[in-house]
């Protein structure tokens, strides 16, 4: 029988050390992080800025974002959650919706620092690849793009988020080889493709056809847009007034939702420790108080 040295000795197990949780968790790529984060020891402490853009189910987070020693500091954020304020009821985690979010939060943002009336953007979304030109007193607001794990393809929803921002006039530094309507081919953007999916073209596209050949699925997979009796002809023009009412107020509107009722309780609520100190307090207080009562009766049946 061969011998086989054992390679992981207690020496290594001693020495072994854990990668952070974020890693271990498979949520950080520390790798791409450290280059988004480093800022040059010359800057002085000066915080360098990420757009960073992250996708649930349901929902879009996009968010202007800075390192610190002591965790990350966030500037502005937008949610797609948030759009029926301006008007889009349904599709809220689509291409046109991550550009709706993206604009959002640029207009918010700048708006924060006072730069909103200084940098326009864009204001017609014409799918044409847009770059914010530095005005004469300030320079524009500049911020990396962060995707964290996500497979950056071609049409991603990403990018209609960067573009959003881009148009809402912040500084981001990209190549328009990753907007949906890029031909590989030809190497060129095609700007009426980009622009059909700003508009949400896409998705009047595939309402059009579910409704000629499968009209029973249609009612299913867009019940939504049916219940608010929205038309695959109408999007178009729905979205240009949610692009308007944005740029109009970008700021942050109060939640309707109703309070939490107040559940009986059935064991004691739990008080503080200053509670428990002025509660102590006044039942030494009272005891006192009671004392000296019985020492004034006993008094007076004595005389």
């Amino acid at each position: 029988m061969v011998f086989v040295k054992a390679q992981k000795s207690r020496a290594y197990f001693k020495r072994f050390q854990v990668k952070y949780k974020r890693r271990r968790d498979g949520k950080t790529d520390y790798r791409a992080r450290i280059r988004l984060i480093n800022q040059d020891k010359n800057k002085y402490n000066t915080p360098k800025f990420r757009f960073v853009v992250r996708f649930t189910n349901k929902d879009i987070c996009a968010q202007i974002v800075s390192a610190t020693i002591t965790g990350d500091m966030v500037l502005a954020a937008a949610y797609s959650h948030e759009l029926p304020h301006y008007g889009l009821e349904n599709g809220l985690t689509n291409y046109a919706a991550a550009y709706c979010t993206g604009l959002l939060l640029a207009r918010r943002a700048l708006k924060t620092l006072e730069m909103d009336e200084e940098y326009q953007g864009n204001t017609e979304a014409t799918g044409e690849d847009y770059s914010v030109e530095p005005a004469e007193t300030r320079r524009p607001f500049r911020a990396l793009l962060d995707v964290g794990l996500l497979r950056t393809t071609t049409g991603n929803r990403v990018f209609g988020a960067l573009k959003g921002a881009l148009d809402g006039g912040l500084d981001i530094p990209h190549s328009d080889k990753r907007f949906a309507g890029y031909a590989k081919d030809s190497k060129s953007l095609d700007a009426e493709v980009h622009r059909k999916y700003i508009y949400g073209g896409h998705v009047a596209a595939y309402m059009n056809t579910l409704m000629e050949d499968e009209p029973d699925k249609y009612q299913t997979h867009f019940s939504k847009y049916v219940k608010n009796g929205l038309e695959a002809d109408e999007l178009e023009a729905l979205y240009k007034k949610v692009h308007a009412a944005i740029r109009a107020d970008p700021t942050p509107k109060k939640s309707d939702k109703q309070p939490r009722k107040e559940h009986k309780r059935f064991n004691l609520k739990k008080l503080t420790y200053e509670e428990r100190k002025n509660k102590l307090i006044e039942r030494l207080n009272a005891l006192n108080s009671a004392a000296v009562a019985d020492e004034d009766d006993d008094d007076e049946d004595d005389e």
